[in-house]
């Protein structure tokens, strides 16, 4: 089991249905330059172009990182999406360590 799904289960995830509600849902987005297709992995995420929630804060702390395979900024894949899908912000802290 990999590192992410290892969380996702210590967190409390259980198979149920797709999509469903979980506490956890652990996804690695990109992976620098790199494209990756395996049936476990497939990087860049395969939905980040579609998802306003992903591509919003990405291009807040990052707007000029490139997505494989074209290369194109997370900022202009933010201005492409538009703004049809609403994005609301968390103001959650975590606990001192």
């Amino acid at each position: 089991m990999g590192l992410a799904k290892s969380l996702e289960w210590m967190a409390g995830r259980r198979l149920g249905p797709r999509n469903g509600p979980r506490p956890l849902d652990v996804d690695l987005l990109v992976f620098g330059d790199r494209s990756i297709q395996r049936p476990e992995l497939v990087v860049p995420h395969p939905r980040l172009r579609q998802r306003n929630f992903v591509l919003s804060p990405l291009a807040e702390i990052a707007p000029e990182m490139q997505i494989p395979p074209d290369g194109t900024t997370a900022a202009a894949l933010l201005r492409a999406l538009g703004d049809d899908q609403d994005v609301m912000r968390s103001t959650w802290r975590t606990a001192p360590i």
